[in-house]
């Protein structure tokens, strides 16, 4: 995607900078008061920094916010083989780049595991870890063959942009409805339909999604041992919202701090049909632990 053309749909683009680290040229947002706590906002598989468009700005009151898109997606450069523990290492360069050290991780479905695997292996040590819809564990039905599937569409060169192809023949509101169980505003659903008309944008979501291991990022679990807290939407089509509270019961019987929420009525982008209310729950949870001063 080019920056002169593309970026200018870019949602807050006076916060964007591009930054080389990891041996990647990362597009990144940073905002908030300079000497805040630092907050590491991390998107999910086909989404980019649009996705955190209405949260950001809230969270910013109170955190020195920083919101990459992940390697292959929007305006960062693509990585060879995105695995987890590569991708965890390059976001890791990318921060000690920017001279940041997160005192809290916000993940959004891949973007969680992202997380977890950060903390799991001591690449960073945020204070707290909160996860949107976290996709944490192996589940059954089509998830349970999503990466293979991915891999599948990964290997054909011309599958990116046959599927970026497809989606311009199919309402993408239903789409996404089908696909998330959200209903989001008409302005967001363009975000996504842009980028799924990008053959090197949705090229970028397979590769992630095909060099993905949600039995490693299971086993990341076990290796957290800071607060955590889960929020997911009960009407997530995405990842099942049993994920969260299976989650949270592991890391309370290993002794770590959870919390967890289900959102009834809010599907798999709970945190863009209500940014309100997770902005609300997520200072509350940082000043309950003290990230931020009660």
């Amino acid at each position: 995607m080019r920056w002169d053309v593309d970026g200018r749909h870019v949602p807050h683009r006076e916060w964007s900078r591009f930054v080389t680290a990891g041996g990647l040229k990362w597009h990144v947002q940073v905002a908030g008061p300079e000497g805040a706590p630092v907050l590491l906002l991390i998107h999910g598989t086909g989404a980019t920094t649009h996705s955190f468009a209405d949260l950001a700005p809230l969270l910013a009151q109170q955190f020195r916010v920083v919101i990459p898109d992940l390697p292959g997606h929007g305006f960062t450069g693509k990585m060879a083989a995105p695995e987890p523990d590569n991708v965890a290492k390059a976001l890791a360069a990318l921060l000690a780049e920017l001279g940041v050290a997160p005192a809290m991780i916000l993940g959004h479905s891949v973007g969680a595991a992202i997380a977890f695997m950060l903390a799991a292996r001591g690449l960073v040590a945020p204070q707290a870890m909160v996860a949107l819809g976290g996709a944490l564990l192996p589940f059954a039905g089509v998830g349970k063959v999503y990466p293979g599937l991915a891999k599948a569409l990964f290997v054909n060169p011309l599958m990116p942009a046959l599927f970026s192809f497809t989606t311009r023949l199919q309402s993408m509101p239903d789409l996404m409805a089908r696909w998330t169980g959200s209903r989001i505003s008409r302005e967001q659903v363009g975000h996504y339909e842009r980028l799924f008309r990008s053959s090197a944008h949705t090229g970028g979501a397979l590769a992630l999604m095909a060099h993905w291991d949600l039995d490693e990022i299971e086993r990341s679990i076990a290796r957290v041992t800071c607060p955590v807290l889960l929020l997911h939407g009960e009407r997530d089509k995405t990842v099942p919202p049993d994920t969260s509270r299976k989650v949270a019961q592991r890391l309370a019987a290993q002794g770590t701090r959870a919390v967890h929420h289900g959102l009834p009525g809010l599907g798999h982008l709970a945190h863009e049909e209500a940014p309100d209310r997770h902005a609300e729950m997520i200072v509350d949870f940082a000043r309950d632990i003290g990230v931020l001063a009660a």
